[in-house]
C-alpha cells in the first residue's frame, strides 16, 4: 500500500441502495474484491486506522453486528456498540440530539433500526456518514453483498434475471433499486396481500420488473432465486396468518429446477428450513448463502472506507 494518506471524502451517507451511482457501486463491488483477496492471504489493510465506527441498534442482529464489527477492526479501526438499553436512545432523547453528539465523536456511525424516517433523521444532523444496517423500509448492505456474490459466481449481474420469492419487504424493494440502477430484471412473487405497494415503486420498465401470481413461474428462467423470512422482525403477530398465506411461497427443487440451470439461491439469513426455503435448497448445491453472507463484512468494509476517503487511486 501506498505511504500516501488518503484524503477525507465529502460527507455522503448510505441510507438506500440509490445513494450510490452505478459507478460508485461497481467501485465499491471492485474494492471489497480486493479487501476480501487480501483478507484470504492475511494481508493487512489498514485504510481506516485510528478511526471509530459507533453501531447503533434499535433492532437485534447477529451478521450486521459481527460483520460490521470485525470489519472495521480488519480495516485498523474501533469500535463502539450502542442500544436503546445502554444508550440515551431508550430514554427519550431525540435522535437528532444523539446524532449531534455522536458525530461529534466518530468517524462513522452504523444504525439498525425501524422506520427509514428514523435514520433519515439521524443522518440530517450528522457529522459524519452513517450507514443503514437495515430499516424496514430498505436493507442496501445486503444487496450490495449479495451483488458482490453473484458476481463472483456468475459474472456481471447487468442482464441478468434475479427472482424474489415471498414477501414484499425491505429486501425486495432494495433489490427493485437494485435492478434499477445495475439494469438487470426483477421478478416478484408474493402471495395476495402481500404485493409491492405501487405508490412506493412508481412504474418502472418492464425490463427493469415483472410481476407473477405463480412462484413457479416467477423463477422460470432466473439467474438468482432469492427469498427470506415470511415474517419480518416487528410483525410477529401476523406470524400465523403469514404461514397460511406464504404455504406455496417456498422455494423448493421445483423452482430450482425451472430456474437457469446454473442458477443459485440465496437468503439474507436467518432461514427458516421448511417455511420460505426447504432444506434441500439452502443445504443444497446451489445455495450459495455462506458465501453471500460472509461478502457482507467484505463489502461493508469497501462501502466505508468509500464513504471516509472516496475513491482511492493506488488500489493496493
Amino acid at each position: 500500500m501506498s505511504n500516501a494518506t488518503p484524503q477525507a471524502a465529502p460527507l455522503r451517507h448510505f441510507l438506500q441502495f440509490t445513494d450510490l451511482t452505478p459507478q460508485e457501486i461497481q467501485y465499491v463491488l471492485d474494492r471489497a474484491r480486493l479487501i476480501k483477496d487480501k483478507f484470504k492471504r492475511y494481508l493487512p489493510h489498514h485504510t481506516l486506522h485510528d478511526r471509530t465506527l459507533a453501531m447503533v441498534f434499535e433492532k437485534a442482529s447477529t451478521r450486521t453486528r459481527v460483520s460490521f464489527e470485525a470489519g472495521m477492526y480488519q480495516l485498523g479501526g474501533s469500535v463502539i456498540h450502542l442500544t436503546t438499553g445502554d444508550s440515551q436512545l431508550g430514554r427519550s432523547e431525540p435522535i437528532e440530539d444523539t446524532a449531534r453528539v455522536v458525530s461529534r465523536m466518530v468517524d462513522l456511525v452504523m444504525i439498525r433500526t425501524f422506520e427509514q424516517t428514523r435514520i433519515e433523521r439521524f443522518a440530517e444532523h450528522s457529522r459524519v456518514p452513517v450507514i443503514n444496517g437495515l430499516t424496514n423500509e430498505f436493507h442496501p448492505c445486503q444487496i450490495l453483498a449479495d451483488i458482490l456474490t453473484f458476481t463472483e459466481h456468475l459474472g456481471p449481474i447487468q442482464g441478468k434475471t434475479v427472482a424474489w420469492i415471498g414477501d414484499a419487504n425491505n429486501m425486495s424493494y432494495t433489490w427493485l433499486q437494485a435492478a434499477e440502477l445495475m439494469g438487470f430484471t426483477l421478478h416478484v412473487s408474493t402471495p395476495k396481500g402481500y404485493e409491492l405497494d405501487p405508490a412506493r415503486i412508481g412504474n418502472p420498465a418492464a425490463s427493469t420488473l415483472r410481476i407473477f401470481d405463480s412462484p413457479l413461474e416467477a423463477c422460470r428462467g432466473a439467474h438468482l432465486v432469492t427469498t427470506d423470512v415470511w415474517t419480518s422482525m416487528g410483525y410477529e403477530e401476523e406470524n400465523e396468518a403469514r404461514r397460511k398465506a406464504f404455504a406455496d411461497w417456498c422455494v423448493d427443487s421445483r423452482m430450482m429446477a425451472v430456474a437457469e440451470p446454473n442458477a443459485i439461491f440465496m437468503h439474507c439469513l436467518p432461514a427458516h428450513r421448511g417455511e420460505e426455503v426447504t432444506a434441500d435448497v439452502i443445504d443444497g448445491p446451489q445455495s450459495v448463502v455462506w458465501d453471500e453472507a460472509e461478502n457482507r463484512m467484505h463489502v461493508q468494509k469497501a462501502l466505508m472506507e468509500f464513504l471516509v476517503h472516496g475513491q482511492i487511486k493506488n488500489q493496493n
